[in-house]
């Protein structure tokens, strides 16, 4: 199974799902989570930007090369939105899942729950921790409960 982990980057949260789901037939991807890398790709690779606007542009570019590919080869869609910053990328993500058939599971607060009622429609599972997505992809994958 291939799973994508989009969203929030600055807690450890992918690295708790792929702890929790080893020994599981599961292979993971994810967005370039080094913050300033993600920012600041487009002009590393193809030139600076006096204006903030077109050096955003394009390093969004140049990151949804990566992002369009993983979501597209992706049998699973985790989208984690933090506690911090507005996600408006990770709902981005969360609608091109959906749009996509993709099998959509949002990690998220019950904070959110409000601002986020239409992402978590789309979703087929709304969790609250990282250990609950992976109990729910080695159910998906092993029909086995964990208690």
């Amino acid at each position: 199974m291939q799973v994508y982990l989009s969203g929030e980057i600055h807690t450890d949260w992918r690295e708790q799902i792929i702890a929790a789901c080893e020994g599981l037939d599961v292979s993971f991807s994810a967005p370039v989570t080094d913050h300033a890398a993600s920012d600041d790709c487009g002009v590393a690779i193809l030139g600076e930007e006096p204006d903030k606007f077109w050096h955003d542009r394009k390093g969004a570019m140049v990151n949804a090369i990566r992002t369009r590919g993983a979501i597209g080869k992706a049998d699973v869609v985790v989208v984690r939105f933090g506690e911090q910053y507005k996600q408006w990328n990770a709902a981005f993500d969360a609608g091109y899942a959906s749009a996509l058939g993709k099998s959509l599971i949002i990690l998220q607060q019950p904070e959110h729950d409000h601002a986020l009622k239409e992402v978590d429609a789309a979703a087929l599972a709304v969790a609250r921790r990282p250990e609950e997505v992976a109990q729910i992809l080695r159910y998906v994958l092993e029909g086995v409960l964990l208690r």
